[in-house]
């Protein structure tokens, strides 16, 4: 079968080649592949900034955020031949540490966790593919146009869970929400965050084109202008940048209790000069939490799942600009200006079983 792959620490050394059906002992759910999004992830991978081949093997299939359909089931695992799926992208470690025995591997504490498509595990561009039923989720029929959008959203359940947790500590009665950046994890961030009620700030560099558009769209608030020249004092912020002054302009300009979440990887070697002093006194003095988040558990899949079908799905149709056969596949990473997500379609993929429906 076909499979869009990469040679970790090899830098640009993407390229579709024939492997092997999967094993039977990858998993006892047979799913055949029919989307793959891609992401900043997926380029650093490509990049050879990191990556991991599972062990025995020279080259790692791509592909973490994906959306396939149950081709085999066994009878008791609760799935069915034709059902939506999503692959849960992390495994616990085998050990397990205490987090992954609690079924917490995205809070994994000795870092032996695997993942497809990135550390020691095949990924899901490739026509079929393999799990046991506890690392599938289930999706409705209804979103299989834009399924593949379920594990971005994971992260932003996670995160939105988190700053519901946090919040307990005390009173907390927040109303105003900001989140910077506009991309795809930025966007489902909002969408997240008017699911709550709150009214929602999106703030991102670009004047037009897609992104403001659907920030307005989904009831949020578009800004281009930076957070301190807006003047808002946010109750929680979600930051999904990684952009250093972004993320300092986040972690100055808050309300009082307020509450900052930080999924936005930042790049390293670039100095910046701050009053770490300053900053240090603001946070105390206002109660101030922040905290980091990355990956999700079952519990955030679930999650994710429930915030997409209570979405518009004509608003999540938006977020894919564009849908590129896996033969393509240079033309996908080729970026353009209006692209918010940029998916794999493994259903037009030529030869091998994933044209066989």
């Amino acid at each position: 079968m076909r499979a869009l792959t990469v040679t970790p620490g090899v830098k640009d050394s993407l390229h579709l080649r024939d492997i092997p059906e999967p094993a039977a002992g990858e998993g006892q759910v047979l799913v055949d592949a029919l989307a793959v999004g891609l992401c900043g992830t997926d380029a650093e991978i490509i990049a050879a900034d990191y990556g991991e081949a599972p062990p025995g093997q020279d080259y790692l299939v791509l592909g973490h955020e994906n959306l396939g359909r149950v081709r085999e089931a066994p009878r008791d695992s609760g799935l069915a031949e034709e059902d939506l799926v999503v692959g849960i992208v992390r495994r616990p470690d085998p050990e397990p540490c205490k987090a992954c025995a609690a079924g917490e591997w995205d809070m994994c504490l000795n870092g032996k966790y695997t993942e497809h498509g990135i550390k020691g595990l095949d990924g899901f561009a490739r026509q079929q593919w393999r799990a046991d039923p506890q690392s599938i989720v289930k999706l409705e029929a209804g979103l299989k146009d834009v399924g593949v959008l379920l594990e971005p959203t994971t992260i932003v359940a996670k995160a939105w869970e988190q700053i519901t947790r946090i919040g307990q500590r005390a009173f907390f009665d927040p109303h105003i929400a900001v989140v910077t950046g506009a991309g795809p994890v930025g966007l489902l961030a909002a969408l997240l965050g008017v699911q709550q009620g709150l009214e929602v700030h999106v703030f991102d560099i670009v004047k037009d084109g897609p992104k403001p558009e659907l920030v307005r769209d989904l009831g949020a608030i578009y800004h281009s202008e930076s957070l301190p020249d807006s003047g808002l004092k946010p109750n929680v912020l979600v930051e999904c940048t990684g952009v250093t002054p972004v993320v300092l302009d986040a972690l100055r300009c808050r309300a009082q209790d307020a509450i900052t979440c930080l999924t936005g990887v930042s790049g390293t070697g670039n100095q910046t000069e701050v009053d770490v002093g300053a900053l240090n006194r603001e946070e105390v003095l206002m109660n101030g939490v922040v905290f980091g988040s990355v990956n999700a558990n079952r519990r955030h899949y679930d999650a994710g799942a429930k915030a997409l079908s209570s979405a518009n799905p004509d608003w999540l149709r938006r977020l894919i600009s564009r849908r590129v056969p896996l033969e393509n596949y240079a033309e996908a990473f080729h970026h353009r200006p209006d692209d918010v997500k940029v998916v794999l379609d493994l259903q037009k993929s030529r030869g091998g079983r994933g044209d066989q429906r």
